[in-house]
């Protein structure tokens, strides 16, 4: 990776051990062994200010696959999520210790632009935020204006139209490209919001909840997207649905909190289909299988 450097809600849990879901199979490129675009985690603690939020996790997240995290509300896992393209630190106060590899390089390391970094590695928020006083023509580009980048006019229109179809997004929306984007239904407005993210073309798509706010429709739609654009990206969702973790991804990581005032902790993380049919910690267990949470 080449990194520029400058001076809630309850889940009712219906998955049983060994009947959830088989989980998808592995990722075309990660057969093949791929090593770009992997994410490697080492005794990451953030903090607000003096609140320690999130507690000495450690993990690998495998190139061009999809690793969900879990857990119940409050325990951590968006936060760390968004530590892993340092969008917390629009937080006052907000830091990490640790380390965050991505390519063999540290997010984290000294003189690396956050900017940068949220250029390889692209964020999906829970609801769908197109820019309202822009054309989606303009919200597919407008990663790219911010990144300074001068197109000429055939090129943008071939990221547009390349990124829309990426987001199988293209055959509903070609002819009205000069409408406002926010005038597109709830998931088409989200995967718009992908579209975007993915025409500047990151290393890894990070997602936070990204169907939390749609309907069922929609969020089979964003979930088979997800299974197309992992063959070109690195995916770590946050969801609280259970069921949709075992439908989409190759890995899970549970997160849980000992309680109010405490920092969120990776309890585990392994193959999608073990953490739902045989984890290895009981705090997962009951989870998974709705004791809790």
């Amino acid at each position: 990776m080449s990194i520029d450097r400058p001076t809630t809600e309850r889940h009712q849990v219906s998955v049983e051990p060994n009947t959830t879901a088989a989980a998808p199979a592995a990722a075309p490129n990660a057969a093949a062994g791929a090593v770009d675009h992997r994410i490697e985690v080492s005794d990451l603690n953030i903090f607000y200010g003096d609140f320690r939020a999130v507690a000495d996790v450690s993990m690998e997240i495998e190139a061009r696959s999809i690793t969900a995290l879990i857990g119940p509300s409050g325990c951590g896992k968006s936060t760390f999520l968004r530590s892993l393209n340092r969008m917390h630190e629009v937080i006052d106060g907000a830091y990490v210790q640790g380390h965050v590899m991505l390519n063999g390089e540290d997010l984290y390391g000294p003189g690396v632009d956050p900017v940068a970094v949220r250029r390889k590695v692209g964020m999906v928020f829970q609801r769908p935020n197109p820019f309202p006083t822009m054309s989606i023509y303009d919200n597919v580009i407008a990663g790219m204006k911010l990144n300074s980048k001068r197109l000429r006019k055939g090129e943008t229109d071939e990221v547009v139209e390349r990124s829309l179809r990426g987001a199988n997004l293209w055959e509903e929306v070609k002819d009205r490209l000069d409408k406002p984007g926010s005038g597109l239904s709830g998931g088409q407005q989200q995967r718009l919001c992908i579209a975007r993210a993915t025409a500047v073309e990151p290393d890894v798509l990070l997602m936070d909840e990204p169907c939390s706010a749609l309907d069922p429709i929609s969020t089979l739609a964003i979930e088979q997207l997800m299974l197309e654009l992992r063959e070109r990206f690195t995916i770590v969702i946050v969801t609280h649905n259970m069921q949709q973790a075992a439908r989409v991804s190759e890995r899970t990581g549970f997160f849980n909190i000992e309680g109010t005032g405490k920092p969120g902790r990776l309890v585990e993380i392994d193959d999608t289909s073990k953490i739902f049919s045989n984890p290895s910690q009981q705090a997962t267990q009951d989870y998974v299988t709705g004791r809790f949470g």
